[in-house]
Parts: structure tokens; sequence; C-alpha cells
């Protein structure tokens, strides 16, 4: 959908120099960029290479503000949110009208919003609720008793297992099974055998949360497990049952929780990071890419950063490693 530069400006919290009447009608990385796209920079050193692109408007921070040049820029105090946010008016999905597929399969007892769009080949089992706007894919297997919210996107081939909830505008990508259950047996040495404890418990899905394609959530064994407003989950994603999540956690592929893990609000994960049961992480830890942290352990949080296998605060990974690359040196 077009949109002056004027108006863009003002959605996004930008100022405009140049000709504000310019219409864009999408977004483009600057190599790629063509006549009506919006290209960003965020630093000084990009922006020459940003004003001899094709792209018909650049969004930069303050550092442009005193540039000569024929092309419209977008001041903004964050220049890469402001493209996110622009991208987001630019690039809008399209209004699903609401219905049901005559393939679907809804039991009588389940309340389905007018607005909702159900596609072919779902199936919604008893007494499930699903709110206003809210899209279930084709393929979608949604369990009894499962509440989904308003706005909610919930892509092909999606399962959702007994006693879910979903808050509003919760977007879960192809393959994600939620509420599954945890893995937790009991040995019985008498028979040499494993004897499932049960997994009765619930799955509670805040607002504004993400979650990717394949990844999988338990429910709880016999309490809950709880993923926090805001927060996104990538793909191939495991949350071991009773994990706690706080609000606007981020965490790249491959992460995975054992069960009751607390992470506070804030908290950021690279890819490939592994958490011990019952550990605890502080709102606002970093965790570097294939950290490991080990069971029972408890990491302040505020912004400090952990790193390695069993995962040490950054400066102390980072002494150790130079240590020990000397050490080698030293015996070749």
């Amino acid at each position: 959908m077009p949109h002056t530069l004027r108006s863009l400006a003002e959605a996004i919290s930008a100022r405009v120099i140049g000709d504000d009447q310019v219409e864009v009608f999408g977004v483009a990385s600057i190599p790629s960029a063509l006549p009506g796209d919006l290209v960003f920079v965020e630093s000084e050193k990009h922006l020459p290479q940003a004003l001899g692109s094709n792209g018909s408007a650049i969004i930069a921070g303050q550092f442009a503000a005193d540039t000569t040049t024929s092309k419209p820029l977008l001041i903004a105090a964050n220049p890469r949110l402001a493209f996110a946010t622009a991208a987001s008016l630019l690039h809008a999905k399209p209004v699903r009208s609401g219905g049901i597929d005559s393939t679907a399969v809804v039991h009588p007892t389940s309340k389905i919003a007018p607005s909702a769009r159900i596609d072919a080949y779902a199936v919604i089992e008893s007494d499930v609720v699903i709110g206003e706007r809210t899209w279930i894919a084709a393929g979608c297997s949604i369990g009894p008793s499962v509440v989904i919210g308003d706005d909610c996107e919930i892509y092909p081939r999606v399962v959702i297992y007994p006693g879910t909830t979903l808050g509003r505008r919760v977007i879960v990508h192809a393959g994600a099974v939620l509420g599954s259950d945890g893995f937790g047996y009991v040995r019985d040495e008498k028979h040499g055998r494993y004897v499932k404890f049960p997994q009765i418990g619930q799955l509670v899905i805040g607002d504004y949360v993400e979650i990717g394609a394949n990844t999988t959530i338990d429910r709880g064994a016999l309490d809950k497990t709880v993923i926090g407003a805001g927060t996104k989950l990538d793909n191939l994603v495991h949350i071991g049952h009773n994990c706690a999540l706080g609000a606007n956690v981020i965490m790249a592929a491959q992460v995975g929780l054992s069960g009751s893990v607390s992470i506070g609000d804030n908290c950021l994960f690279g890819g490939q990071v592994g958490i011990g049961d019952h550990a605890e992480i502080e709102a606002g830890a970093i965790l570097g890419g294939q950290a490991g942290i080990l069971p029972h352990k408890k990491f302040r949080g505020k912004g400090e950063v952990y790193w390695g296998t069993p995962a040490k605060p950054l400066r102390e990974y980072l002494k150790e490693s130079a240590t020990l690359t000397r050490l080698a040196k030293r015996k070749r």
C-alpha cells in the first residue's frame, strides 16, 4: 500500500528532509532497491551507498541531516526501528474474511468468532474458543478446551494440545507443537523400567508472542508452563515442562530448556543455548550462542553477558580462552 513520505513520517515519528509528497510502495535492501522503495542506514559510512541506490527515499539517523542530496531523507532517532515500522505499513497483510472452510471439522460445542477464519482440513475439537479475526490455517489440529485470543495467526499444520491458552495477537508458525507432554519419568527399579510422571498441567502463552516453525513447548507436569507477553521464539526452539519465561524474551534457533527453568524479562539467548533443569536466569541477562547452563544454577541479569559451557561472565570466558591459547602455543 503506497504512502507519501509525509504520512509515513508521521506514522514512524520521523522528520522529512526534501519532497514529502514522494510516494513509496515498499522497502528493500540498498543493493536490491528499485524506484518506489524505501531503504535505511544506521551509520554514516553506509550513507553514500544508500544515496547512490535506486531507492526513492532513505531512513537515516541525525548524522544525515546536513547531507546535500536530491533524494528525500527521513531522519529518525532509531533508523532500524523506524524502517521496521514503515515496512509493517507498506507491506500490510491482506485482511482475511471470516468463515469456516467446508472441509474443516469443527465440534459443535466450540465457539468460533464470526470474523475468525478456519481454513481447509483444520480440526477444531470440543469446547475450543477462537477470538475475533483469528486465522487458523490449513491442516491445523486444535485440541479440546483450547482458548485462542483475538487477532492470532496460526500457520499450517500447527498442533495445539488440550487446555492450552493463547493471548491476543499471537503468531505461531508452521509445524509448531504447543502443549505436548513434558519429558518426565520415574525409574521403577523393581521392574527395571520407566513409568511416566503425570503431564496434566497447562500451557499459557501471553499477548504478542511469536513462535517459530517447528518449535515445541511442553505443558506443565502438574502446574503451568508460561510464556510471557512479547516473547519471540525462533525456529526449532524447545521449552520443557514447568518453565516460566518472562516478558520480551528473545531466543534464537535451537535453544533448549530443560524442565522448571525460570527466565526473567528481557533476556536474550543466542542460538543453541542449552539450560539444565531448575536453572534461574534473572531479568536482562544475555547468553551467547552455544552457552551451556548447568542445572540448579542462578545467573544474574541486568545486562550481564555469559558465554561458553559451563557458561561464565564474558570477561572471565575471554580471559580463560586467551590463557588456553597461550598454553597451547607454548606446548607447540
